[in-house]
């Protein structure tokens, strides 16, 4: 596709706002996009993909073109990484910029020092290094690199994936089941299914296939109670209910009455009977009490970094720092501490979050079974294999988008004991 004038700037300026980081990404181009209402679907396709490769490659593309300008950025991102020629965009250089450009597409090709090829602050890739070995760590760097995958779940209340999958072809989509998760769908390439009609039904939802993974490793059972700790917007809520096939009771905790209120349509288009969402003020809150011993399932998926879903949301890299890292934790471990209330003996609490880092995942479980001595580790790889899911990370589910294609999660099964 030839790039406009008008596609050019607009790219630009969409960079030079988003590189400010005093808010996420994508609200930062919702603002833009209504800033612009003129600006038709193509356009925005074209200045939201190239800003989100312009995050995601953001420091080796600095390093490299040695500049802040939005223009000289723009056009770089347009030739490394979105397969433009330095020919093509001639009519859109200029004078000055001809021989910077061509000389940029040299460099381009060279190596770069690891921390700088990896597109990671060197915070971030020094704790990437130390848990997963230099050469490892690359190759999870290169899969961060990336753009996701574009993944959906079926909803098994209202048809199969079977189904789902001939409808996605027969609109000529190059839709494929997930090669683990059971419920799982697979486009490849770029789409929108905003308005697709199995998605405004709730026939289908849009969920990661880690995400979906965690769900099954919760594998909640029908005539259970069961509670969604953390449920936000509801993703990891829908599938649980599903499992439950919509019956037992199901309760979506979350703190912010904004997030959970998106689960509201998600809800009623689901065909879902057995879920209460319920606002709480912190992880004592006397709905939470309540419940307390009385729970056969929890379920915390704990707020935290978000390294593991960076290919969707690469301006966490840059907008989170150490500090960052060590408040979390400290909530991660109030936050389980406190649901871990809920369970009763022999029920199962798990703990998930989609970061790739140790001191969220392996630290927290280790804490937790230490201060809890009535909890006990189970193998999360053997409830996923009774399931007849064959991805075996070992104890944990750990996920990593370089071996599973999916986005990065992390899950522990603890159980109170009997």
């Amino acid at each position: 596709m030839t790039v406009r004038a008008n596609q050019l700037a607009g790219l630009a300026d969409a960079i030079h706002r988003v590189s400010r980081f005093d808010a996420p990404a994508d609200s930062v181009l919702t603002t833009f996009f209504r800033a612009y209402a003129a600006m038709g679907q193509r356009d925005r396709a074209f200045v939201a993909e190239g800003t989100y490769a312009y995050l995601r490659r953001k420091r080796s593309i600095d390093a490299l073109a040695a500049t802040t300008d939005p223009h000289k950025l723009a056009l770089c991102i347009l030739v490394r990484e979105l397969g433009h020629s330095v020919r093509e965009l001639q009519p859109l250089v200029r004078e000055h910029d001809a021989a910077w450009l061509a000389d940029f597409k040299f460099r381009a090709r060279g190596a770069l020092p690891p921390a700088i090829a990896s597109d990671l602050p060197d915070w971030l890739w020094e704790r990437v290094r130390a848990a997963f070995g230099d050469s490892d760590a690359m190759g999870l760097a290169r899969a961060l690199q990336t753009q996701a995958p574009f993944d959906l779940r079926t909803n098994p209340l209202k048809t199969t994936r079977d189904q789902a999958l001939d409808a996605l072809r027969a609109d000529h989509l190059a839709a494929d089941a997930t090669p683990y998760a059971p419920l799982g769908l697979r486009i490849v390439g770029r789409t929108s299914l905003v308005n697709h009609p199995w998605l405004v039904d709730g026939r289908i939802e849009v969920q990661d296939e880690g995400s979906q993974l965690v769900g099954h490793v919760v594998a909640p059972r029908r005539t259970e109670m069961v509670v969604d700790f953390c449920a936000g917007a509801g993703g990891k809520t829908l599938l649980l209910g599903a499992l439950m096939r919509s019956q037992g009771r199901l309760y979506a905790f979350d703190v912010s009455a904004k997030r959970l209120s998106k689960l509201a349509p998600r809800l009623t288009r689901s065909g879902l009977s057995n879920v209460h969402p319920q606002v709480i003020a912190h992880e004592r809150d006397a709905k939470v009490k309540r419940l307390a011993g009385k729970i056969d399932r929890v379920l915390v998926d704990a707020p935290c970094t978000g390294t593991g879903t960076l290919r969707r949301n690469p301006d966490l890299k840059w907008r989170q720092t150490p500090a960052d890292v060590a408040e979390l934790t400290a909530k991660q471990a109030r936050i389980l501490d406190g649901a871990s209330t809920l369970v009763k003996a022999g029920g199962r609490l798990v703990y998930a979050t989609c970061s790739i880092l140790p001191e969220e995942n392996d630290a927290i479980v280790a804490d937790f079974l230490a201060a809890h001595p009535t909890f006990e580790q189970k193998d999360a790889s053997a409830e996923l294999a009774h399931a007849g899911i064959a991805v075996d990370t070992g104890p944990f589910l750990r996920l990593l988008p370089h071996r599973h294609g999916c986005d990065g999660f992390f899950a522990a099964i603890l159980e109170r004991t009997k």
